[in-house]
């Protein structure tokens, strides 16, 4: 008799979990494709001897680029800029922006040097500043280097709207000589399907901080409909890429088209709905907490966060292999780029609050992606 009672309970427990799947899967107003499903995903780690530690003990690191005299220079959340010797060590420069407001996810972001930076000395920055009393905004700022000091101070593009979450703060300028920059939703995500907003968007501006002239709405937007991009690429056709922060789970790789609508809030992941691009790929129930992103070899390589691995996507139209390299080994990992030596140097981000930092971290990593 108890056996017997076991075996009803065990059936029922299967089936309302069976049920509760079916709903899970049936119940969104909107279609879902299953164009995500043809990708594999593998973990590979690269012999020792191809990894070298540069820089340790660093303070919240979270992009890099470098000067053409192959120099790094680096922002650490906090609010300071420093820099990598041709070596690849630390050397004692040090800028810090004191406006910076470290709250959240939210400081001193991206960094990007001029492509022509030998004639114009450009460098130019992103980070979060408050603005009557405690409002949370963001802007780029761009300065001037000079004699090892950065100068000039103007800023490009103001108010952008900010929270402790959500900030966006890439910044690259593409194949077209714009200055691309990716923004979050602030924690408000009906900004992200507002085409006047600066929030939820990937915004494409001159030296100046003015629209480029062929943007699609006539204004500094150029595609819209996102939770919280900080990774973007260009593959060798000069197609843009972009990784993007889900809700807890399905992160997403987006193909980036000139006035496209990805969706958030409306659609998420996979889900679809007329006039609105899915990703490529996502995460599905698992996360990346994808950020910094960089094409090598028609490769797309980006840092994972709460995935604590770097991620390598081959894509193929539609079919996207995924890698996962290190997976655990250096924690939170925030950006990665391709240096000037056709090296990848990765930096972590185990130092942030949300990471176990090791008695070295943050570190910047340099890594043979030959040997991948």
């Amino acid at each position: 008799m108890v056996v017997k009672i076991i075996a009803v309970v065990v059936g029922i427990i299967i089936l309302s979990i069976g049920s509760f799947l079916l709903f899970q899967n049936n119940s969104s107003d909107f279609s879902r494709s299953s164009r995500n499903n043809n990708s594999q995903i593998t973990e590979k780690t690269p012999d020792r001897k191809d990894i070298e530690i540069l820089a340790t003990n660093l303070d919240v690191p979270w992009s890099l680029d470098f000067l053409p005299d192959r120099r790094g220079i680096f922002t650490q959340r906090p609010g300071s800029i420093k820099m990598l010797d041709k070596n690849g060590e630390v050397t004692d420069f040090n800028f810090e922006i004191s406006e910076v407001k470290h709250i959240g996810e939210g400081g001193l972001l991206g960094i990007v040097v001029d492509p022509a930076f030998e004639t114009n000395k450009f460098v130019y920055v992103y980070y979060t500043y408050s603005s009557n009393g405690s409002n949370t905004l963001n802007r780029v700022v761009r300065y001037r280097f000079n004699d090892d000091n950065l100068i000039d101070k103007t800023v490009l593009v103001d108010k952008i709207p900010g929270a402790s979450n959500h900030n966006g703060g890439r910044i690259k300028f593409g194949p077209d000589g714009f200055l691309y920059i990716t923004t979050g939703d602030a924690q408000n995500p009906s900004q992200s399907q507002d085409r006047n907003s600066l929030a939820g968007k990937i915004l494409r501006v001159d030296r100046k901080g003015k629209p480029a002239s062929d943007n699609p709405f006539n204004n500094s937007t150029y595609s819209y409909g996102h939770r919280n991009p900080q990774g973007i690429s260009w593959n060798s056709n000069r197609q843009l890429y972009e990784t993007e922060h889900g809700p807890l789970a399905h992160d997403e790789i987006n193909r980036i088209a000139k006035g496209g609508n990805y969706g958030w809030p409306t659609i998420q992941g996979t889900q679809s709905k007329e006039g609105m691009i899915s990703p490529i790929k996502e995460s599905g129930i698992g996360t990346w907490a994808p950020s910094g992103a960089e094409f090598y070899n028609d490769r797309l390589f980006y840092a994972g966060l709460r995935g604590t691995a770097l991620f390598e996507a081959k894509i193929e139209n539609e079919f996207v292999n995924l890698t996962e390299h290190f997976k655990n080994e250096f924690g939170r990992v925030r950006d990665v780029v391709l240096g000037p030596d056709n090296l990848l140097y990765v930096l972590t981000s185990n130092t942030d609050g949300r990471g176990i930092p090791s008695g070295d971290d943050d570190k910047i990593i340099r890594i043979n992606p030959e040997k991948f």
